[in-house]
């Protein structure tokens, strides 16, 4: 998912530099840095899922539950990196917010 992110951010903005593309990406606005930003923020969110779905297997939860979690994760991260690139604010606070809960939820399944 971080990678879909990042090829949107590198292919939106005009004369990529692949010769420096860090230094490229921190000059770029617009959709080309909010799909950057998207991409740096789902490797944040990463650990505490990985980290959540493990604790749940460890737990021996059910499988299925753990799975519909995971899957809404997923999905809602998704929805997290759209929101994102098309600068909708509120909604991608409310989309990251139910991602959370998912990750949280895996704790308690």
């Amino acid at each position: 998912m971080p990678y879909l992110f990042v090829v949107v951010a590198k292919f939106s903005a005009p004369r990529y530099n692949n010769r420096d593309p860090r230094g490229w990406l921190s000059k770029q606005d617009g959709r080309s840095h909010r799909a950057h930003s998207a991409h740096l923020n789902s490797f944040e969110a990463f650990p505490l899922f990985a980290t959540a779905v493990l604790f749940a297997l460890w737990r021996q939860a059910e499988v299925e539950r753990i799975g519909y979690l995971a899957l809404a994760f997923v999905l809602l991260r998704l929805l997290y990196g759209v929101c994102y690139m098309a600068d909708w604010a509120t909604p991608r606070s409310l989309v990251w917010l139910a991602a959370l809960g998912c990750a949280v939820a895996l704790f308690f399944v």
